[in-house]
């Protein structure tokens, strides 16, 4: 039986060349950084050397990056280590309404705290109007955090106009890049945006490794107090690996930033024409050009998502049915809701993120395992059945 991986947003192997560059950094290079001989010496330049390589891949000075654990972690430092910085007096913040919930369960928080919330709607695609911003912001706004792109259903939002508003207004501006960095060309310089959170194990680098750009002159407070690691805002002693790991990762991604997009976009397409030809009564979700290149968002209707997983899965095709954050809880998706998506029909949705090593020859396999699937479970579901009997009485008339 074959076994092909479309959930490579959850989790996806390592570059060998990403191996290879952390080996030595377990065992040979095993010194604290923060040592003060020899030991110290080459996991401090190392992590150097990563924070370089990270910088570069999205346009921004070394110094401007702060190594973090996770993503999560790199939301939660660049809202609340903002907010409790100071930079602004005022208690408004803004976002929009499919952020991912690193972001979204801070605001709820922040909330019971006494700061005002607005979510901002999104269209049918998931993108978040600036004519809908520019009137959000009031005089009490201190910060707005709109992501680059949505990891579920992969829509890329008008940074660049959005964070123009922002810097109008003098506000700080902050995205969370996770899905994005690595396979779309970012440059925080052109962007303008003051925070932007990113991710190693997204774009082939290890768990565990993620960073936030702060722009030079953005104050902030830390979330982990401490030592005076990473300029003091992330205390503890790296994970140099990890960090070595991320560093690699970006090169790769910089060095193939139009190549590897391109293939995968390419055969991402392929997959898509195949199973609207093949399947019936598929609805695509997001936009269907301005989103990442790997994301296909597909709802199968009549047909219950969890129930297509475990089939799927049974024929070795792994999928998700929605955020890897959240596939675990049984609700509809948050995103899919704000674009309007009913929640039948959400609760059918399927997320397909493709790899570099993904191939056209398991298209006809993918294809026709998922056809399988859904004919078999539309005939189990009375919706189905009352759809066809109106439609033939429909057809009848």
């Amino acid at each position: 039986m074959k076994a092909i991986n479309l959930d490579y947003t959850a989790a996806a192997p390592l570059d060998q060349e990403v191996i290879q560059a952390m080996l030595p950094y377990f065992i040979e290079h095993y010194g604290n950084p923060s040592s003060g001989h020899s030991l110290g010496e080459k996991p401090r330049k190392a992590i150097d050397e990563a924070r370089e390589k990270v910088a570069r891949l999205i346009g921004a000075q070394a110094k401007e990056i702060i190594f973090t654990a996770t993503a999560s972690e790199a939301n939660n430092l660049a809202i609340k280590g903002l907010i409790a910085g100071g930079r602004k007096k005022g208690n408004h913040i803004i976002a929009s309404s499919i952020e991912h919930f690193s972001v979204l369960n801070q605001l709820k928080t922040l909330q019971k705290e006494g700061f005002e919330v607005t979510l901002l709607p999104v269209d049918r695609y998931g993108i978040v109007d600036p004519d809908q911003l520019a009137s959000a912001i009031t005089e009490q706004t201190i910060l707005i955090s709109i992501q680059t792109a949505n990891p579920e259903i992969g829509t890329i939002q008008p940074i660049e106009e959005l964070a123009a508003l922002a810097r109008e207004n003098e506000i700080p501006f902050h995205t969370d890049a996770a899905a994005a960095a690595g396979w779309i060309p970012i440059d925080v310089e052109k962007t303008g945006v003051d925070l932007l959170s990113l991710a190693g194990d997204q774009f082939y680098g290890p768990k565990g490794s993620a960073a936030l750009f702060v722009r030079r002159g953005t104050r902030m407070r830390p979330l982990i107090e401490g030592g005076i690691q990473e300029k003091g805002l992330r205390a503890g002693t790296e994970n140099v690996p990890a960090l070595v790991g991320m560093g690699e990762a970006a090169r790769l991604a910089y060095d193939s930033i139009e190549e590897r997009p391109k293939k995968i976009a390419d055969l991402r397409d392929q997959l898509k024409e195949s199973l609207f030809n093949e399947i019936p009564h598929l609805h695509l979700n997001g936009h269907p050009e301005q989103r990442l290149p790997r994301n296909l968002n597909i709802s199968v209707e009549f047909v219950e998502g969890e129930a297509l997983l475990m089939r799927l899965d049974m024929a070795g095709i792994y999928v998700s049915s929605g955020s890897s954050c959240t596939s675990q809880a049984l609700k509809s998706s948050h995103v899919l809701s704000a674009i309007g998506v009913s929640a039948e029909l959400a609760q059918g949705s399927l997320l397909l993120t493709l790899d570099k090593d993904s191939s056209a020859d398991d298209i006809t396999y993918i294809t026709g395992q998922l056809a399988q699937v859904a004919e078999l479970l539309r005939n189990m579901s009375p919706l189905y059945h009352q759809f066809m009997k109106e439609g033939n009485k429909n057809a009848r008339v």
